[in-house]
């Protein structure tokens, strides 16, 4: 198959209201003979299946947590971005995309990205047309910060708590449609498959997650927005039921998957304590725009930090080494996240880190605090410190956070085209489960736009041209198909229980983990990747000989769930490798250790790897083949990305 990213043709700024007058037109008494089923309900999901069925489409929502309101969205705290230039500081859509493009490493697709900053000035008048109670200047006006790789103000926040009320907002404009009976949401129900009718995807098989109870669900069209696949880790700041499963899924029924090795590691996150953890969790990265980032700039004074000999506040400034603020002048503490991430490695890997384990550094708001007062930076941040200290039992405002990198988005996923249609005619990927316009590093605050921006203002527009399409007639589940993928579902699952094993399910999970974020987590090698693939080859072939799933499927199953995902995180890690492999450079979030500059910066081979890496599966147990989106840049010039 050649990958058509149907980028429509002319100027970047004319493309997407081009693009919007060609696509076709559902009338509005027809909207309402179309089905179209929405898979997770976090920001992408819930603006979707909210403008979706606002239009008069009939709408199925799914999502295994109980209520909308528990997607993981929730869990984002710094911000959104948007061009919005309030604070007169220079600021344009152009300069947004410039900064995503850039952020990326030049490894996302132009028409996307612009398109993404085109429409994220009318996000935030969207959220606050539905009550977002976004952060205010003292006159009224909204208020904005900084975030890593911009040197302008445009993220737009609500305390530490933005991605929360972003998803109340969606969720009351879901609520609403629900109430008037246009959407039907089935909330502790997972999805387990795609059903595909003569190449187009025509529904979903479902697993209740109370009763075991296996259905399946027929639409004109399935937009999957369940996220992204950091758990594939074990230790993430994901929240612990996030997964890969309705992609993967997907992507055995058809859906090509692309960059999968494009991982972000977040440097703002509180390290690791122990074996005991399930997951980590986040620290804004709002926070580095007043914290200042440093370690010891001796080893003797970083080793009488970890055995408790002095505190952090006995070390004097010239013993401090402000090593961003040093290596980039320019941007500072407010780098990108993977310039962070590494450049927090180095300075640990060289000993200076530290906390007792010697993996963590200094986020210190001493200066912060001296300079505005401590009520100001409570303002700011003040539910970000309660919630460190609570985790930590160390003040904040009294001694220096410590925080190390930690796994957190993906930029991987499944691939889609301009229209967010994935390589199955009537499957839809939005959100962090596509392949994303953020190349092979998201930039900070951009996750919460790119959800809403295909939620609320891309997909209501490319679903209505493909539905025209097909027509309306009718779609239900009596096709032979439907009992087809219903069998498959019930197969796999009760292979999972007959096994009997004597490991449990996170005993795999973790032995994933730890071979994901040796050999392909913050620098990846050819020796340790090809090592790795043969590892997890074998812990998959331990996995289905001995693990233990307790219990039956016609129940409440925990085990059960866990299971099914991390059989599918065990086939993702090894194709994370073989992308990882195959991308013999080093671009964002993807360092090869084999490929940098003399100064320990990722170094790009545009020759060789300017292409979107999307890949096909084949066959159980067989390699999936490599297919290449060709990177074209007309408004940028490639160059090596420096913040210095």
């Amino acid at each position: 198959m050649i990958l058509d990213s149907k980028s429509p043709i002319g100027p970047l700024a004319e493309k997407w209201t081009k693009h919007k007058f060609n696509s076709k037109l559902v009338n509005p008494a027809n909207k309402r003979k179309y089905e179209v089923i929405v898979v997770g309900t976090g920001l992408a999901g819930a603006s979707a299946a909210a403008s979706l069925a606002e239009l008069g489409y009939k709408v199925k929502a799914f999502c295994f947590q109980d209520s909308p309101r528990r997607a993981h969205s929730i869990a984002a705290q710094g911000g959104i971005n948007a061009a919005k230039n309030y604070q007169n500081d220079g600021d344009s859509v152009f300069r947004l995309f410039y900064d995503t493009i850039k952020g990326g490493d030049y490894r996302s697709r132009e028409s996307n990205v612009y398109r993404l900053a085109e429409v994220s000035v009318n996000i935030i008048d969207q959220c606050v047309a539905q009550g977002v109670p976004f952060a205010r200047e003292y006159g009224g006006l909204l208020a904005n910060r900084s975030f890593g790789g911009a040197q302008v103000s445009r993220t737009f926040y609500a305390r530490g708590q933005t991605g929360q009320q972003l998803l109340l907002g969606a969720y009351s404009a879901l609520s609403r449609q629900v109430a008037n009976g246009k959407v039907k949401l089935y909330p502790r129900t997972e999805m387990m498959d795609v059903v595909t009718i003569d190449g187009h995807a025509r529904g979903i098989v479902t697993r209740n997650l109370i009763t075991g109870k296996i259905e399946t669900h027929a639409a004109h069209a399935v937009l999957l927005c369940t996220g992204g696949y950091g758990n594939v880790f074990f230790l993430s700041t994901n929240a612990m039921g996030s997964n890969v499963t309705a992609a993967w899924r997907a992507h055995k029924k058809g859906a090509y998957f692309a960059n999968p090795c494009y991982t972000q590691i977040h440097p703002t996150c509180i390290p690791v304590s122990g074996d005991h953890q399930s997951k980590l969790t986040l620290m804004s990265e709002s926070l580095r725009n007043d914290g200042r980032v440093w370690v010891p700039k001796t080893v003797e004074l970083a080793q009488k930090l970890r055995k408790g000999e002095i505190k952090p506040r006995d070390i004097k400034d010239e013993d401090r080494d402000y090593y961003l603020e040093r290596k980039y002048p320019s941007f500072g503490n407010l780098v990108p996240r993977d310039v962070a991430s590494r450049n927090a490695k180095d300075v640990c890997d060289e000993g200076r880190g530290v906390n007792e384990t010697g993996q963590a550094v200094f986020l210190d708001f001493r200066d912060a605090i001296n300079r505005d007062s401590e009520d100001a930076i409570r303002a700011r941040y003040g539910n970000l410190f309660d919630m460190y200290q609570q985790i930590t039992g160390e003040n904040p405002y009294q001694t220096p956070m410590k925080i190390y990198p930690a796994v957190h988005y993906t930029m991987g996923g499944l691939w889609v085209d301009y229209n967010l249609s994935t390589t199955v005619p009537g499957l839809y990927s939005l959100g962090e489960a596509n392949f994303s316009d953020h190349g092979a590093n998201r930039l900070g605050a951009s996750a919460l736009m790119q959800g809403l921006a295909d939620g609320y203002f891309v997909i209501p527009y490319t679903i209505g041209d493909y539905l025209a399409q097909i027509g309306p007639a009718p779609v239900d589940t009596n096709h032979p198909e439907f009992a087809k993928a219903e069998k498959g579902v019930k197969d796999a699952i009760q292979k999972l229980l007959s096994i009997n094993g004597t490991k449990t399910v996170d005993h795999f999970h973790k032995a994933l983990g730890h071979i994901m974020w040796e050999y392909c987590g913050m620098a990846r090698n050819a020796e340790g990747l090809t090592k790795a693939k043969g590892m997890i080859q074998e812990l998959r072939k331990e996995f289905w000989k001995d693990v233990k799933v307790l219990g039956a499927n016609e129940e409440l199953n925990q085990t059960l769930e866990k299971a099914s995902r991390v059989a599918d995180f065990l086939e993702l890690g090894e194709l994370m490798v073989d992308d990882a492999l195959n991308r013999s450079e080093s671009c964002g979030g993807h360092f090869r250790l084999e490929s940098q500059t003399p100064e320990g910066e990722a170094l790009r081979d545009d020759e060789n790897f300017a292409y979107a890496a999307a890949w096909e599966f084949m066959a159980e147990n067989s390699p999936e083949t490599l297919h290449k989106e060709p990177l074209v840049f007309e408004n940028v010039k490639l160059t090596q990305r420096s913040y210095k």
